[in-house]
């Protein structure tokens, strides 16, 4: 059995040699020497600035390895600006993303040092011109204006199906109609100079995403406009896709940087912004984790897994499976398997998926492309199972960052 191209063999010798009881419900790994070297590849460019979008894997090795990248870090809640900083990153280098900033929160990231806001609606415009307001009068000083993006949810004939809606609509920032009731000289403590537009996810075309960065730049020019606004900043969000399915669907980032310098010199901004999750950090994440029984169903093979969505919930939530191997070497030939976790829930399907046809109790099987939306994107609670274990694979070691941990940890 050759191995697949996404799974990195210098790990395979660590991955066969690790053999530990408390991982016997399935396990991390993250391969920091190859996401190093992915990372690099994206930085040599001189088009956008990137962001690492934190929900994507917030641990804190992956984090310091974009760190020694020049990635800045996007952070959409109270807990993942805590890990950041926790890492030794200036607040100076956070932009505050998400649907749901209350005027606390923003009060608690200025008074922590975040200087640059995704605003998403008139509220949160209105609560953070005030926040700042509160501090100069606090510090009876000048106080430095924060920088704010006005994030924009537009609309097209022809919209995209996918978890962040494409044309659905969603709590992600107002349609053009609403903030044209915006003059940005009301809000004199703010610095409002860019626009945020994201609503797709995990593309996996070239054309079909400078169509619609292209599509993007009038309502957006026009809109700035209309605000009186000096559109410096353009933040295109992520949404560049992994291919789960091997179907042949790469992304060019040639393509991609030529593109955006395209999209940059129609727009006439200073910046343009990307904010990178899966397409970072994915292909460096390892999911490992055990047969626990095999059987067939209306003559259906199946396999039952130690974990399955309580682990990795993406497949149930996307129909978008992450490719496995066997861990072990095999001769056999391949077949077909419904493969499932434990839970007692017809969601916990991890795929229908090809394997060598002699993998049996107990075998070790590997899923790929979990550096992104593993662990923090599960459920594990549900039925009281064991939270997976997380390692690094650096310099031909296999380190534990967090180990697992029973139910008896969590309940109470």
């Amino acid at each position: 059995m050759t191995k697949p191209n996404w799974f990195d063999t210098r790990i395979e010798d660590a991955l066969l040699a690790h053999n530990s009881p408390d991982d016997e419900q399935g396990y991390f790994v993250y391969q920091l020497d190859a996401l190093k070297d992915h990372l690099e590849q994206l930085q040599q460019q001189d088009v956008i600035k990137l962001w690492f979008a934190v929900k994507a894997n917030p641990l804190s090795k992956i984090i310091q390895t974009l760190d020694s990248a020049n990635f800045n870090f996007d952070v959409a809640s109270a807990g993942e600006l805590a890990q950041v900083l926790a890492q030794g990153i200036s607040p100076a280098r956070i932009l505050n993303t998400g649907p749901a900033k209350s005027k606390k929160q923003l009060k608690a990231f200025v008074k922590l040092g975040v200087k640059t806001f995704v605003v998403e609606s008139l509220n949160q415009l209105t609560w953070l011109n005030e926040v700042i307001t509160e501090q100069t009068l606090t510090e009876q000083g000048k106080v430095e204006r924060p920088t704010v993006l006005l994030r924009v949810q537009l609309q097209w004939p022809d919209g995209e199906k996918n978890p962040l809606g494409g044309n659905s609509l969603t709590p992600f920032g107002l349609s053009v109609e609403e903030w044209q009731n915006v003059q940005v000289t009301d809000y004199p403590n703010l610095d409002i100079c860019g626009l945020h537009i994201f609503q797709w996810g995990n593309m996996l075309s070239n054309e079909k995403m400078y169509s619609l960065w292209g599509q993007m730049v009038a309502p957006l020019t026009s809109l700035a406009n209309d605000m009186g606004m000096k559109l410096k900043i353009l933040d295109l969000g992520g949404g560049l896709g992994i291919d789960y399915l091997n179907e042949g669907k790469q992304l060019s980032w040639q393509q991609i940087i030529a593109d955006l310098a395209d999209i940059k010199a129609q727009s006439g901004v200073e910046e343009l912004w990307l904010e990178l999750g899966r397409f970072a950090v994915a292909e460096c994440g390892y999911y490992v984790v055990p047969v626990v029984d095999r059987k067939v169903n209306y003559a259906q093979e199946q396999l039952v897994l130690a974990a399955g969505i309580n682990h990795i919930i993406r497949p149930a939530i996307t129909d978008q499976p992450f490719p496995v191997t066997l861990l072990r070497s095999s001769a056999a030939p391949s077949q077909a398997f419904d493969i499932h976790g434990p839970l007692c829930t017809s969601m916990d399907k991890l795929g229908h998926l090809t394997l060598p046809n002699d993998v049996t109790v107990d075998d070790k099987l590997v899923f790929g492309y979990c550096g992104a939306y593993g662990f923090t994107e599960s459920m594990p609670f549900f039925l009281c199972h064991q939270l997976a274990a997380e390692y690094v694979f650096q310099a031909g070691a296999l380190v534990e960052i967090r180990a697992a941990l029973p139910a008896t940890s969590y309940l109470a």
